[in-house]
């Protein structure tokens, strides 16, 4: 993939800073347990906060007692993981001067073109045209409260991933950004740009209700409050993961569908 034409990241005032001063937050309406600023990059400080992290693992509850203020303020929520050899984001590499604005990006013609890609490379059984986006699907639950069941199941010390998850407050305009504003680069091998994989966020964010709930080095989750519900609407969904994260694939199109079915959530690792 050719090299990416940066714009910019588009965001909101970064009401971050005032946290610096004022670390419980309650100038801005939020009681925040003890946590940090982080504005750590690739190339040395960033010249603003990119997030704020919790010092302590989410507790159960935490996401949907602090989301709602902290959205009112412009500061969305997100799980980081701190496990592993990559702990932390102070050592993902992170990037924010290489992100382009997301609304820039057509996410119908950056899936098409990911998918020419696949296909260059072989494609295995997805071999054909692409056949253009999934439809819409039907709402099954707030999307805001999905997101919270989700980041209380990612939390709850049953699953391998994340390992250590902790609560992270981002300042961004839509969860689906949240990538692009801290200048995520976990995609980096696959796309140089998260603002085009944020752009196919922003897609989904409007056809399956999904919220961006769990970070780390290079893997991504995202609730969903719209799943498909039928075995075909799923296999179009497939082809979009496909094309997105040909990664995530371990299994065939049919077997990957059905997982995806009423599915609440969808995970994503780039190697």
């Amino acid at each position: 993939m050719g090299a990416p034409t940066v714009t910019g990241m588009a965001t909101l005032p970064n009401p971050l800073p005032r946290l610096a001063t004022d670390p419980s937050g309650r100038s801005l309406g939020l009681q925040l347990p003890p946590g940090r600023l982080v504005d750590e990059t690739d190339d040395g400080p960033w010249h603003e906060p990119l997030l704020w992290l919790a010092d302590k693992p989410a507790a159960p509850g935490a996401w949907k007692v602090l989301g709602a203020p902290a959205r009112r303020v412009g500061l969305l929520p997100v799980l980081v993981d701190v496990g592993g050899a990559m702990s932390g984001p102070e050592r993902w590499e992170l990037g924010p001067g290489l992100v382009s604005y997301p609304g820039d990006h057509d996410a119908e013609e950056v899936l098409a073109e990911y998918w020419a890609e696949e296909m260059e490379e072989g494609g295995g059984e997805f071999g054909g045209d692409w056949t253009g986006l999934a439809p819409r699907a039907s709402l099954v639950a707030d999307p805001d409260t999905r997101a919270a069941q989700v980041a209380d199941a990612l939390a709850d010390g049953t699953r391998p991933w994340p390992r250590e998850p902790r609560l992270a407050l981002v300042p961004a305009r839509r969860s689906a950004d949240i990538p692009a504003a801290i200048g995520w680069t976990g995609p980096l091998n696959y796309e140089g740009d998260v603002g085009r994989t944020c752009a196919v966020l922003r897609s989904w964010e409007d056809r399956f209700g999904i919220r961006v709930t769990a970070l780390d080095y290079d893997t991504l989750a995202v609730s969903v409050a719209a799943p498909p519900a039928t075995p075909a609407q799923a296999e179009a969904v497939a082809a979009e993961h496909f094309a997105f994260c040909s990664a995530a694939f371990t299994e065939s199109l049919e077997a990957y569908a059905r997982e995806l079915v009423g599915a609440t959530v969808w995970s994503f690792r780039w190697d």
